[in-house]
């Protein structure tokens, strides 16, 4: 199966460049619609008690900030068009208003990926992990993450898969197929594997893996036990030793109180991943 639509959610930070260069590539590769999202999101400001007695001052205040958000867009805009344009990709330009996580959730649902960014520690919007966590977790699509640091030339060639033997584990795989094709080399790995029906085996990644030889892929298995380090921790240090430019893995997270609780392997991979990864829940 190949991907027919993509979408990738801009702003107007270099980071998003990044994004936008990677996920043509894929549109180019795979002859696919690229849609470019901007969504023009305004948090309400910090406002003194003085300021919100003034219904005038704070829809002012609320008003530039739009206008400014607008004013990205516009700058953003065009960069997309150029690139449709010299790579010769048919795609489209939307500008939305609202909430940004709601809202690129929504728009992924009629797309079969979402590349979105990393949450940058230095630039100072929370929104972006807030709208990573609701594409993830209610989509219903897979979300290829770029990294916020790097530069990002090959996607798919060197693939590694964090196999768990879960449902959301076995969803990556089969939503990652197409960025899969041609690939070179797929290692499996399983990280501290538990044996048994209820496990992942007799052969942990065994199963997994012979299906992926079966859509034609070249497939390594490995396992890894060490259980005083974190399984996360683990999948970034062997995607670096194998230098691959991309990691497979399942979602996992649940809902309390309407607040996402992330599991700890994706809480440490949205944190400290260092090469693009395609999560599925």
């Amino acid at each position: 199966m190949a991907l027919k639509d993509i979408l990738v959610h801009l702003d107007a930070s270099q980071q998003a460049q990044a994004r936008l260069r990677l996920a043509a590539e894929l549109a180019r590769r795979h002859e696919a619609h690229l849609t470019g999202l901007f969504v023009v999101d305004i948090n309400l400001p910090v406002v003194t008690a003085a300021d919100a007695a003034s219904g005038a001052v704070l829809a002012d205040l609320l008003e530039r900030m739009r206008a400014d958000s607008l004013a990205e867009a516009a700058t953003v805009e065009p960069l997309f068009r150029e690139t449709l344009r010299r790579e010769g990709l048919s795609g489209e330009w939307r500008c939305v208003e609202g909430a940004a996580p709601e809202l690129v959730s929504l728009h992924a649902r009629y797309a079969d990926l979402a590349v979105l960014g990393q949450a940058s520690p230095d630039d100072g919007q929370p929104s972006a992990t807030a709208i990573l966590e609701a594409t993830l977790f209610s989509s219903g699509r897979p979300v290829l993450v770029v990294p916020y640091a790097g530069r990002f030339e090959t996607l798919g060639r060197r693939v590694l898969v964090g196999w768990n033997a879960s449902r959301e584990a076995a969803r990556a795989v089969n939503d990652a197929l197409p960025l899969l094709s041609g690939a070179s080399s797929v290692v499996v790995t399983a990280v501290n594997p538990r044996l048994g029906l209820d496990g992942h085996g007799d052969e942990p990644g065994a199963d997994i893996a012979l299906h992926l030889a079966r859509h034609g892929l070249k497939v390594e298995v490995e396992h890894t036990v060490a259980p005083e380090i974190e399984a996360g921790e683990l999948l970034l240090n062997r995607a670096a030793e194998l230098s691959s430019d991309l990691l497979v893995v399942g979602a996992y997270g649940h809902s309390r109180l309407r607040e996402l609780i992330l599991g700890g392997v994706t809480r440490t991979l949205l944190g400290q991943m260092t090469v693009p990864v395609l999560l599925s829940h």
